[in-house]
């Protein structure tokens, strides 16, 4: 769902939500950014539709899922959390300025926040098409896996290899020791083995890479 059709669906105005729009756009595109862009967004928000749709959610609940999915990077200077609160912080401001109710507005800021630790109740279906969305690109083909994984690692320029190899590796093993990565039915079926693979094939690289590792 596109970012102006959610907006009137949760009854906001539409010139409002079209300069929404452009700032979201120009965030997105900032040169910073080589994996958390648009074209991240737009994934997230296509595949959040999908399983919002698969699981039953009405046309208004879809259109939250669809603003938190434009709007959860929508500020993105590699400062984990930081980020996420910010982003929560700029829907909840344009929201509001588009006239949309407060417990919508509220909804979609919780669901923004909800990327931070990718954790929410194991019931609430907003959350699950929202996160599970976030994470598709690791069930994604091996070539664009490996083009994720260097963009990350571009966004993360200030770190050394060294430093890098270590938080990354950590990062990779704690994702690898959930007993899932998704939390729909859907999304494993979808994506779950593909994600495995590509996560300890990185695993493999980073650790062959260290000098220190055995």
């Amino acid at each position: 769902m596109d970012w102006l059709t959610a907006i009137a669906r949760l009854g906001g105005d539409h010139p409002i939500a079209a300069v929404a729009w452009n700032d979201l756009e120009t965030r997105y595109r900032e040169p910073h950014r080589r994996y958390h862009d648009l074209r991240h967004a737009t994934a997230v928000a296509r595949d959040s539709e999908g399983l919002a749709r698969e699981f039953g959610l009405d046309e208004h609940a879809r259109a939250v899922v669809a603003i938190a999915a434009w709007t959860h990077d929508v500020i993105y200077d590699a400062r984990p959390g930081e980020d996420e609160q910010a982003s929560a912080a700029w829907t909840r401001d344009e929201l509001t300025n588009a006239g949309v109710a407060e417990a919508d507005i509220a909804r979609a800021e919780d669901l923004v926040l909800t990327t931070i630790k990718h954790d929410a109740p194991e019931d609430d279906l907003l959350a699950s098409a929202l996160l599970d969305a976030d994470l598709a690109v690791l069930g994604a083909s091996p070539e664009v896996y490996e083009e994720y994984a260097s963009g990350v690692r571009e966004e993360y320029s200030i770190y050394s290899d060294e430093d890098w190899r270590a938080g990354r590796a950590a990062v990779l093993e704690n994702l690898l020791d959930r007993p899932r990565l998704y939390r729909s039915e859907s999304a494993r079926t979808r994506w779950e083995s593909t994600a495995r693979e590509n996560l300890a094939g990185e695993l493999t690289r980073w650790r062959n890479a260290d000098p220190h590792h055995r």
